[in-house]
């Protein structure tokens, strides 16, 4: 038998007694022309994206008007994109205290600082037997990391002290390491062995990429134990960075050190696994607030950058 539920007499609710989730006054404003980027940012929905991309730039100023660190974790993708004289802008303006890079940033960072290029066609260069062959990159990233690493250094002092000694570096303007190491912000690299291009040269020793990396990360635990009240950003890392800052932040609270105020971000194409939960959402459980801004980092980085800057003039 079928049978149908008669609703009777509905309770109902005035619609302007119902609790709602979005109203006009969070809505978009369009921007004529003419009108300046202050105006277009401010004419965002304060909304979900927008309302989060609000919140972390105003979470960057207040950490930089406090004096707390903004920790930048940095994939290769950021680096071979072009990002570099954006973040370069960044940290010039004092939004930058610290960079966190995984191996294929710091090796196309490298590139980029002395030929000016980077970014193999791997599919190409695989076949023939090519790929990651060149012998600059090998040589002179290796040479610097195992002289660096013996002299007590970690990777990111080294390769950073070794762009500042040399004569000449034709694209220093580009280059982010090459910045870092202008203004004197400590860089770390944590790497995976064998998964960067250098490993495969003769010239690299697996005892000063562990004991280098290893330092490196006990130099970023270090940012990371006085991050209450600052923020750490994660750019196109998945896996290394995400590990890392997360071991980094249970290394602190073992040692009683508080994150109040902590924001932490990812930024990245699409929302992976580990940077939700060991960036976004574990390390400010309780204390702190974590976004996730899905794009390509060649929108959504300038985007922060301006909105930011625009702000904070």
């Amino acid at each position: 038998m079928y049978r149908a539920f008669d609703p009777g007499p509905l309770k109902t609710t005035p619609l302007a007694e119902r609790p709602s989730k979005v109203s006009v006054s969070q809505f978009a404003r369009p921007v004529g022309a003419g009108r300046s980027l202050a105006d277009w940012l401010a004419g965002l929905p304060d909304l979900l994206a927008g309302a989060d991309l609000r919140a972390v730039a105003a979470a960057l100023r207040a950490a930089q008007g406090r004096q707390a660190p903004i920790l930048w974790g940095l994939g290769g993708h950021v680096i071979k994109t072009g990002l570099a004289p954006v973040l370069i802008g960044l940290m010039r303006e004092g939004f930058v205290s610290a960079l966190a890079l995984n191996g294929a940033a710091l090796i196309h960072d490298f590139e980029i600082a002395l030929a000016g290029h980077t970014s193999e066609d791997v599919d190409a260069a695989l076949g023939p037997g090519t790929f990651g062959m060149a012998e600059e990159t090998g040589a002179w990233l290796n040479g610097a990391i195992n002289d660096g690493v013996a002299a007590g250094e970690g990777i990111g002092q080294a390769v950073t002290g070794w762009l500042r000694r040399r004569d000449e570096v034709p694209h220093a303007a580009s280059s982010l390491l090459c910045a870092a190491a202008e203004l004197d912000v400590p860089v770390t690299v944590h790497l995976a062995i064998g998964t960067d291009i250098t490993h495969m040269h003769p010239s690299a020793s697996g005892a000063a990429l562990g004991e280098g990396s290893l330092r490196d990360f006990r130099y970023v635990a270090a940012t990371v134990s006085r991050l209450a009240g600052g923020v750490y950003l994660n750019c196109g890392s998945a896996v290394i960075l995400p590990e890392v800052f997360l071991k980094a932040v249970a290394l602190v609270r073992n040692a009683g050190i508080p994150l109040d105020g902590l924001t932490t971000v990812n930024l990245d194409f699409i929302r992976h696994y580990r940077p939700q939960t060991n960036v976004v959402e574990r390390p400010v459980h309780g204390v702190g607030r974590g976004y996730s801004l899905v794009g390509h980092h060649e929108f959504l980085i300038p985007l922060i950058a301006a909105a930011v800057l625009e702000s904070n003039g």
